[in-house]
């Protein structure tokens, strides 16, 4: 059970990265890329299932979703959920975008679905992303393709204070898993609890405190 909520977390943080590393690989089509491009399953080799927390941070820290506009490195921290569909099962593509089109996501930067603050030129407080790599949704095949569930996820620091962020992406995360049936975990794949949502909003608390500028 410790391996399989290891490989659900590894693969979160993979999908992230990889929506990253894809917008960055179109821009730049000669670039090399840092990661393979692959398709996540839930099987995986020992070696994957034995990665541990250290090498997933370290993977997560090559996000920096300012680099465009400024060369100024900053903190940063990742907060995901997961929707995912039940027994292992699907959604289809058309009901799962409307579902967050309802909701008042809007497809944007990377391929992805975001809430914007704003119109859709405004920094994403919160984002969803496909579990499958590299995250992104084709409009023009949606009802061709099946989607096990998606990431959805924040980085902070935001455009908007984190808690605020945080439950703004809760309370669609919901949304969907009852639109869709689906189940919500937290980041390491577990049924997401109150105790788990009170303790991700006190760790975002602790972060924002621990980098406010002087």
């Amino acid at each position: 059970m410790d391996g399989l909520r290891w490989l659900l977390l590894f693969f979160g943080v993979l999908v992230v990265v990889g929506v990253y590393l894809y917008s960055r690989r179109e821009q730049n089509p000669d670039e090399p890329t840092a990661f393979a491009h692959r398709t996540p399953t839930l099987d995986s080799d020992d070696a994957s299932r034995e990665r541990d927390a250290s090498s997933i941070e370290q993977s997560a820290n090559v996000i920096d979703t300012d680099a465009a506009s400024s060369a100024q490195s900053v903190d940063q921290k990742i907060v995901t959920l997961r929707l995912v569909a039940h027994n292992r099962g699907s959604f289809k593509g058309d009901e799962l975008i409307l579902s967050m089109r309802g909701i008042g996501l809007r497809r944007g930067k990377f391929g992805i679905f975001h809430r914007f603050d704003g119109d859709d030129e405004s920094p994403a407080i919160f984002s969803a992303a496909s579990l499958v790599e590299p995250g992104h949704f084709d409009i023009e095949t949606l009802k061709e393709h099946t989607f096990p569930g998606i990431s959805l996820f924040l980085i902070l620091p935001g455009p908007v204070e984190g808690v605020e962020a945080f439950d703004l992406m809760i309370a669609a995360a919901r949304t969907l898993a009852q639109s869709l049936d689906g189940e919500l975990l937290d980041e390491s794949g577990s049924t997401l609890s109150i105790q788990r949502e009170r303790y991700m909003r006190e760790e975002i608390v602790q972060f924002e405190h621990s980098h406010k500028v002087a």
